[in-house]
């Protein structure tokens, strides 16, 4: 009994075989015919890291490992308290500030008011001086035919003299008046500096805080979370990495004499080995401009001793965004090429895309 169990056991193994190598054979894409180049490689994608701008902790995390995110989507969150107290404080500063403007502002308007003041006595004095000069010329007159007496003459001149004198403080007044204006107004200009560097501080707080939510630059999915919760990040620490779902491509590598032939935009349809039934199509979106020895990913040994050009097909991103939740990084697969227009695509390599 057991020798019938283990000799079904093998039919059926056999048969298992038998059945996968014509499923392979049915899907394989024949011989390509002239015109056409193909190569084995990997879909990859670009990555994107995600940083703190300024050391700090973390606070929380709110995405996992392979969840798809949406640009601007919050990913993650810093620890904002130490920013939050620093934001209060340079607010209290402005206030400040603006009350030393206004103080600068009331005292601006004080000089002016005693220059005003100052300018009234210059003209008080400098009528007073008019006047004893006017009143000593007449007693200088009178005194040379002895109308007026010696005492009454020097009185005059003193008076006069006295006049002048009071007029040049007047003056001298009016000058540290307009002193105390110049510096009034540079109290303001002070002020109101220290009131924008306030300011300046206040928006670079908030800046902080509000990087301080790390979002998503573009669309993708999280591939890995590189720090947890609690954690303290030196400035540009990274917390996430995600890749751009909206730029998928292949690395693959050719010839000298297939690369040259191949332009930017040129089409290309790729098969991957977990997908063997779908046909992708792509398109060339660089060529190197160096050729190079080729890794051990390509398949043969010749192929490796070959100088080999490094290409990119790209999956166009509209089609990427229709069939996001098949995106998968890292998968192996085929590229091939079209590197002459006029050839049609053979019917294995038709575009078949998941339903």
């Amino acid at each position: 009994m057991d020798k019938i169990k283990k000799r079904w056991a093998g039919y059926l193994v056999g048969l298992l075989v038998v059945l996968a190598a014509a499923a392979w054979w049915l899907l394989r894409p024949p011989g390509l015919p002239d015109g056409f180049a193909s190569s084995n490689g990997r879909i990859e994608a670009t990555e994107v890291d995600i940083a703190s701008k300024i050391a700090g902790r973390i606070d929380t995390i709110l995405v996992k490992e392979g969840q798809f995110v949406r640009q601007g989507e919050v990913l993650a969150r810093m620890d904002t308290r130490v920013l939050n107290e620093q934001r209060l404080e340079a607010a209290a500063q402005i206030k400040e500030a603006e009350s030393a403007v206004l103080a600068a502002r009331a005292l601006l308007d004080q000089r002016q008011s005693e220059m005003r003041a100052s300018e009234a006595v210059v003209k008080q004095r400098q009528a007073e001086l008019d006047s004893s000069a006017k009143r000593h010329v007449r007693s200088n007159a009178l005194s040379q035919r002895g109308a007026v007496s010696a005492q009454q003459l020097d009185d005059d001149r003193a008076a006069a003299e006295s006049a002048r004198a009071a007029l040049e403080s007047a003056k001298a007044q009016v000058s540290a008046a307009r002193a105390a204006i110049e510096a009034a107004r540079t109290s303001i200009i002070q002020a109101q500096t220290r009131v924008e560097a306030a300011q300046a501080t206040e928006r670079r707080i908030l800046a902080d805080i509000d990087d301080s939510e790390l979002k998503a630059p573009r669309d993708g999915r999280i591939q890995y979370r590189v720090a947890e919760p609690g954690e303290v990040l030196a400035a540009g620490g990274r917390v996430l990495n995600m890749v751009d779902l909206a730029d998928v491509y292949m690395t693959f590598f050719l010839p000298t004499e297939q690369a040259g032939l191949l332009a930017l935009g040129s089409e290309a349809r790729l098969i991957l080995d977990a997908a063997p039934d779908l046909v992708i199509p792509a398109n060339i979106s660089f060529v190197a401009s160096v050729a190079q020895f080729t890794p051990k990913t390509v398949e043969t040994s010749d192929e490796r001793l070959k100088l080999m050009f490094r290409v990119k097909a790209r999956i166009p991103p509209e089609l990427l965004t229709q069939h996001l939740e098949y995106v998968k990084t890292g998968l192996p697969g085929m590229a091939y090429v079209r590197v002459d227009k006029q050839q049609p695509w053979p019917e294995a390599l038709t575009v078949r895309l998941p339903q």
